[in-house]
């Protein structure tokens, strides 16, 4: 029984071992998929808004332009949600757009989550994830923050406080 207990022992601590690898090759994968993106040109989009009628990515060009990809079953989406709204508020008048991409919901599910927050940004419906592609997502939520050039500054995958958020908002300003 002696002998059982050090393999045990050995058993756990490489299994601990193997988490914490893979839990850090994970990061470094997000962060490799973030830094990617960053410098190259915004990929151009468009996508019906949830309350109707079209959007084009080209018709922001020379804007600052924060792009939130979220969902309503989301969790960190949720808790993000009041603090995009205020920031939306404190830097529009500095020609900051920001934009939630519903990700494969429903115009009413978008809706109502734009209501629940009372959001005074617009959201479009990316209901097929032909939008979030190509910005390299690893999951929700995922921020883009794209510069007056069209050029992408910051992508980031996974939630982000409010002052992070604020900060990405003013290299894009």
């Amino acid at each position: 029984m002696r002998n059982r207990q050090p393999a045990a022992y050995v058993k756990g601590v490489m299994k601990t071992f193997s988490f914490v690898l893979l839990g850090m090759a994970f990061a470094t994968a997000i962060a490799l998929a973030d830094l990617a993106q960053s410098g190259r040109p915004a990929p151009q989009f468009s996508a019906p808004y949830a309350a109707g009628g079209n959007f084009k990515l080209s018709w922001l060009h020379g804007k600052p332009v924060y792009l939130n990809f979220y969902a309503s079953w989301c969790a960190p989406c949720n808790e993000e949600a009041p603090d995009i709204n205020a920031l939306q508020k404190k830097y529009r008048k500095r020609g900051l757009t920001v934009l939630a991409v519903d990700e494969q919901e429903s115009a009413d599910r978008a809706q109502g989550f734009i209501n629940k927050y009372r959001l005074t940004y617009r959201a479009v419906l990316d209901q097929h994830g032909d939008v979030l592609a190509p910005y390299g997502a690893l999951g929700l939520p995922v921020h883009v923050f794209i510069d007056r050039r069209g050029t992408i500054k910051l992508v980031r995958n996974g939630e982000m406080s409010k002052t992070e958020i604020e900060s990405a908002i003013r290299s894009i300003l």
